[in-house]
């Protein structure tokens, strides 16, 4: 029986831990379903949230490539990483053995 390699679980751990807030688990959730790019404004309209925390959360997401991030004009759009959210491997998958899917060029 073969572990996942050291790099593929640090990979893993790392998706897992950006979305262990709430907040964040919304965003990607947001954004999955908007399937368009938006602004931080009307994110923040929509979550009722402050915009130096949706800031800060789509900082982490970004930093995973859950989300892109599109400079427009002085404003920046966010949308789903498509490549990333495809090869994110389900946490009950990995628990209980099934092979987890590789992450590819895109994640």
């Amino acid at each position: 029986m073969e572990l996942l390699d050291r790099a593929t679980a640090a990979e893993y751990a790392s998706w897992f831990r950006a979305l262990a807030d709430p907040t964040r688990v919304q965003l990607v959730e947001l954004l999955a379903r908007a399937r368009r790019p938006m602004s931080v404004a009307e994110i923040v309209g929509m979550m009722g949230l402050a915009q130096s925390t949706v800031s800060q959360h789509l900082k982490i997401l970004a930093e995973v490539r859950f989300v892109l991030v599109d400079p427009v004009g002085n404003a920046r759009h966010y949308r789903i990483n498509q490549t990333c959210i495809g090869c994110f491997p389900s946490a009950a998958d990995v628990v209980m053995g099934k092979p987890a899917p590789a992450p590819s060029g895109g994640c």
